[in-house]
């Protein structure tokens, strides 16, 4: 993603001193990038290039006739078989082996139609069973059975965007989203219901990008997509592929980019379903023995190693921007990727974390190629990565010694908000809150938020329900007069002001969690009896003007709003005006903003002075106005005119407490 060199910029990241020592390191791991390069494509062609294996296997209509390859080494005899045969395992329609353990069949055209199922029993030493293709594009589930089998999908007349991809924004406002719970009924929302209800929503909000969950094929619902079985295959229970096209090209018509979670991480255990023992050995696609188990999430690791590992994994990245034309990726798990003890249980606590024996350098190699092929392939594609961990150079170019992504989550900062949840108002130190604010490498870009989905799912609290706890229940009319919920909203705005004007280079938001969607999280499960309940979106709480609800919405729309006026504001650094925290009062200063904040929960303070740029200001957004939900405190549009003192110029305003205000230079 090309960013413009402005005052925010990374700097290279060899100006880290504290890297000094790991620095050829670095430059071994720049080698062994090109080093695989090198022996991937073997000189011949662009990794790019090379990462077209889904034009090579699968199943496709090639010159009048149908071709289907797959890739399964211990194999010693392979069938295809479905509904052209009438599921029966028929010798003519017997793979032929190829060299390098691919196997082919090829087939006349009237063989196969549109819409027919289909899978492969394969049989090796010792064994056999039913698999579905590693690269089949489409999967369905039997209503009446439960079971999955690949879709042969070649529509008549197939899907055809209308829509170019909006330019770059100047920073991404990501609104993280789920199709299956975006429905205000207990039920699996649709590609297509999520396209008519659910985008102009956000078209209308004010962010720019969408990110979309557990867009790849996953057995269990439950598992928010993070069990992926079948990574060319787009969750059927949404909808087709075409819907999911529609669902992209609408999204672009209304000026919003689509990324999607890209699970690279590790794989589910399903054998027919999965990859698992797909040809009989569980090391064709996996690490043998412990290292290819994920204790924690109950699955399997790549072998990020072997050439067949790495053209698959590199082709899906390219397939989704090919096929389906998405702007981008949030890579999950990856912390998990980087280390042999996928960061169980682990602190990291020094640079020798990062460069340590438990670093899997194949992983590593495997994302900074991954990031080269996705920007060959889309220069303007968003890449953003999740870790945990701290790993230096993640989001720096990979000429410095760097992976290449666009972006890394800045995760500590929704971890600080949650650590001061715990903590009485009068406790929070607003010296530790802008230290992590602001606590991100010089040399990478950062995505800030409060809270993701990973502070809803059941178990968790949502930073509202955290604020106003059983409060959210019987308190949240227009009319209710109580402590707790006007400390929730006054603090939820407050708190997501502070983290997107003071975010390095983005700001991400998990749907609803800007209204303060009630409660948390739960899919359907043996545990809940099965139930929808809280598997959706209540979507009409924030358009009942009865209820409080819409404040924060039209809150966070506002706020968004300031942050879009001028598209250079991300770009700009954050500099520190005021740390008070004796008086719990931040301000700070970006793009000719300034932004205050009385973090105090009595004390309002008259005539509160701090230094400014000479000029004259106008309030551009003050959280305590009764259309947020505000106690109307200070009269509205106000502007001030600087007064020169001894050590420059200053403004004085009255700050009440737990407020926030955002005055723009003029």
């Amino acid at each position: 993603m090309k960013f413009l060199p402005l005052g925010n910029e990374p700097v290279p990241l060899n100006s880290d001193p504290w890297l000094a020592p790991f620095r050829e390191k670095l430059r071994e791991r720049s080698r062994r990038a090109v080093a695989t390069v090198k022996r991937l494509t073997g000189g011949k062609s662009t990794l790019a290039e090379f990462a077209s294996g889904h034009e090579y296997f699968g199943l496709h209509f090639r010159d009048g006739e149908w071709v289907f390859r797959e890739w399964a080494p211990n194999a010693v005899r392979i069938t295809l078989f479905g509904d052209f045969s009438d599921w029966r395992k028929l010798p003519e329609y017997r793979l032929n082996r190829l060299e390098h353990g691919v196997w082919e069949l090829r087939l006349p055209a009237e063989t196969v139609r549109h819409g027919m199922h289909y899978l492969l029993f394969m049989e090796w030493p010792g064994g056999s069973g039913d698999r579905i293709p590693a690269y089949a594009r489409c999967v369905d589930q039997d209503k009446e059975t439960g079971l999955f089998a690949a879709t042969v999908w070649r529509p008549e007349q197939p899907y055809v965007f209308r829509h170019a991809s909006p330019p770059t924004p100047a920073a991404p406002l990501i609104y993280e989203s789920h199709v299956g719970m975006a429905q205000e009924e207990p039920k699996v929302g649709s590609f297509d219901e999520y396209r008519e209800k659910i985008l102009p929503k956000i078209a209308a909000s004010g962010y720019n990008t969408i990110q979309l969950m557990a867009v790849m094929g996953h057995p269990y619902y439950g598992s928010f997509g993070y069990h992926v079985a079948n990574f060319f295959a787009i969750a059927s229970r949404f909808g087709t592929p075409d819907q999911f096209k529609a669902l992209v090209d609408a999204a672009h018509g209304c000026g919003l980019r689509v990324i999607i979670d890209l699970v690279h991480s590790h794989a589910v255990k399903n054998e027919v379903e999965g990859l698992a023992k797909f040809d009989g050995t569980r090391y064709a696609y996996f690490h043998e023995g412990s290292r290819g188990e994920h204790s924690g999430w109950d699955s399997l690791c790549f072998n990020y190693a072997k050439p067949e590992v790495l053209h698959f994994l590199l082709s899906n990245c390219r397939f989704y921007l090919d096929e389906y034309r998405v702007d981008g990726f949030r890579f999950d798990g990856v912390t998990s990727m980087m280390y042999l003890h996928h960061g169980l249980g682990k602190t990291f606590t020094g640079y020798d974390d990062y460069f340590g024996g438990d670093v899997d350098e194949d992983a590593l190699t495997y994302l900074a190629l991954a990031n080269r092929v996705i920007h060959e392939v889309r220069p303007d594609a968003l890449t953003v990565a999740e870790d945990v961990s701290g790993m230096p150079g993640l989001a720096a170019p990979a000429s410095g010694g760097g992976i290449g992504f666009d972006c890394r989550m800045a995760m500590g900062v929704t971890d600080m908000w949650f650590k001061l949840f715990d903590l009485p108002d009068q406790d929070w130190n607003m010296f530790y809150l802008f230290h992590e604010l602001t606590n991100r490498r010089r040399d990478e870009r950062s995505i800030s938020y409060v809270e993701s989905h990973d502070q809803a799912i059941v178990g968790g609290k949502t930073a509202i329900f955290r604020l106003a706890d059983a409060a959210m229940y019987d308190a949240m009319h227009a009319g209710s007069q109580n402590l707790a919920v006007d400390r929730a909203i006054a603090l939820h705005k407050m708190i997501r002001l502070a983290t997107a004007a003071a975010a390095g280079h983005g700001y991400l938001n998990f749907m609803g969690n800007e209204f303060g969607h009630p409660e948390w999280i739960d899919f359907p499960r043996e545990g809940n009896g099965w139930s929808l309940q809280h598997a959706r979106r209540q979507w009409s709480l924030a358009d009942e003007p009865g209820l409080r609800y819409h404040f924060l919405r039209d809150f966070d729309r506002a706020m968004l709003e300031v942050l879009n006026r001028n598209p250079e504001f991300f770009r700009r650094r954050v500099q520190t005006v005021r740390i008070d925290d004796c008086g719990k009062v931040l301000i700070f200063e970006r793009d000719d903003c300034y932004f205050c904040f009385n973090f105090h929960p009595e004390n309002s303070y008259f005539d509160y002075g701090f230094e400014v740029l000479p000029g004259e200001f106008e309030t551009v957004l003050d959280s305590d106005a009764p259309e947020f939900g505000g106690f109307s405190r200070r009269a509205p549009e106000q502007r001030y005119w600087s007064r020169q003192g001894q050590s420059g110029a200053f403004i004085t305003l009255y700050l009440p407490s737990r407020t926030a205000l955002v005055l723009k230079r003029i």
